[in-house]
């Protein structure tokens, strides 16, 4: 889990969306949330990592484990 928010900034990046956007897609009113994630100066809820792999359609399995890469 200690690369989760590289790989989240690495999603978000591939898709040309900004942390704005994304905030706003996963229903959070600032990208703080994301930002602070992101920089892994605060751990994802596992509703929150849930989310995130519904909307980039990853598996759970390759955000939370490390020795798995993004597709």
């Amino acid at each position: 889990m200690q690369r989760f928010g590289e790989k989240l900034r690495a999603l978000r990046e591939q898709r040309g969306i900004s942390m704005r956007e994304l905030a706003r897609e996963l229903g959070f009113a600032s990208h703080a949330h994301i930002s602070r994630i992101e920089a892994d100066r605060k751990k994802p809820t596992l509703e929150f990592v849930l989310a995130v792999a519904q909307f980039f359609k990853v598996s759970f399995d390759q955000l939370m484990n490390d020795e798995l890469e993004l597709e």
